[in-house]
């Protein structure tokens, strides 16, 4: 299987002020620190986590709307260029970006199709009446009426706008949808059908998801891999199946702990302790001994490593590869 996006050993670094202490002076804040995955054409990788994790900011890496401080992006085998060049411009047309709140990224000063013609305009796709065919065609397809292209954003509800966001990012055919939390903002049932219109696309088009979320649900629903950061890193790396019914990493068991069930047998829910370390000053070790009730000896002292667990999936914890060992205070 071809790799559509491969990212290699990802870091984002931001110089910050630290205030406390005397003199004040700058330090480096991790929000990404050396992430690695692949993404093939046609295929759904999720990034999840707690806010602040680091999901956003790798997607726009990705992007290159984020300057990275390290590692390498490759998109169809070829790095990604400088952003704000000519070849980066060229590139984005096959790169799209869908944001979450669907409101806040349409324009309310011009009706969506104006909007959802704007990206073909800017790249130059064909004349001004074969733009217009496209639009009218790309919004049929995804459940939108032709008449709607003269509604303003505030006369469409919550589904209808977020249909007409996808609209905007698919008009130019891209072979990478990037999605960061696109259904949040969305009620319940709206979600489902914004859920299946996405499974239903990617099935006709062929186009490659990087989705970033907290819900868990979906994600299990719409993903062909799950990839769970935790504090810039990614803990663990599998096929869903695998991680939501036997997660391996104690972080991702606590994660998956928390998502509701119909279910008769009641399920035990891990609390963690505490916040997430300063990403300024992570602690030594394995940055989640902190919050563990697993945590031992090695786990203070030792960083654990990203691994091949041996049933198709990579794990962080220095447990997960050491099974025989029993947890200390």
């Amino acid at each position: 299987m071809n790799d559509l996006l491969q990212v290699d050993d990802l870091a984002c670094h931001f110089s910050v002020r630290r205030d406390h202490g005397f003199p004040a002076r700058r330090v480096p804040l991790k929000a990404v620190d050396g992430v690695s995955f692949s993404l093939a054409a046609g295929r759904t990788l999720a990034l999840v986590g707690e806010s602040g994790c680091g999901k956003s900011t790798t997607a726009k890496a990705v992007l290159g709307l984020t300057h990275k401080t390290g590692g390498d992006v490759l998109f169809k085998g070829a790095p990604l260029p400088k952003a704000g060049t000519r070849e980066w411009r060229r590139q984005r047309q096959d790169m799209q970006l869908v944001f979450q709140d669907p409101l806040a990224a349409l324009d309310r000063r011009l009706p969506i199709g104006r909007q959802i013609e704007e990206p073909l305009h800017i790249h130059g796709v064909d004349d001004k009446a074969q733009r217009r065919e496209t639009v009218t065609r790309i919004m049929t397809a995804i459940g939108l009426k032709p008449h709607q292209a003269a509604s303003f954003p505030h006369e469409l509800s919550g589904g209808q706008r977020q249909r007409a966001v996808l609209a905007r990012a698919l008009v130019l055919e891209p072979s990478l949808l990037v999605l960061d939390e696109p259904i949040s903002a969305l009620d319940v049932s709206i979600q489902a059908q914004v859920i299946n219109l996405l499974v239903e696309l990617q099935e006709r088009l062929g186009v490659a998801y990087l989705f970033i979320s907290h819900d868990l649900k979906v994600v299990r629903q719409i993903s062909h891999e799950v990839a769970v950061m935790y504090l810039g890193r990614i803990v663990e790396h599998g096929d869903p199946e695998t991680i939501f019914t036997a997660p391996a990493h104690p972080y991702t068991r606590a994660l998956v702990s928390a998502i509701p069930t119909v279910r008769t047998t009641k399920r035990e829910r891990i609390i963690l302790s505490g916040d997430p370390p300063n990403p300024i000053d992570t602690p030594p070790g394995c940055p989640f001994h902190t919050r563990c009730a697993q945590a031992f000896e090695r786990c203070r002292i030792e960083r654990p490593e990203l691994a091949s667990t041996g049933d198709g999936r990579t794990v962080a914890c220095h447990l997960a590869h050491a099974p025989d060992v029993r947890a200390v205070a």
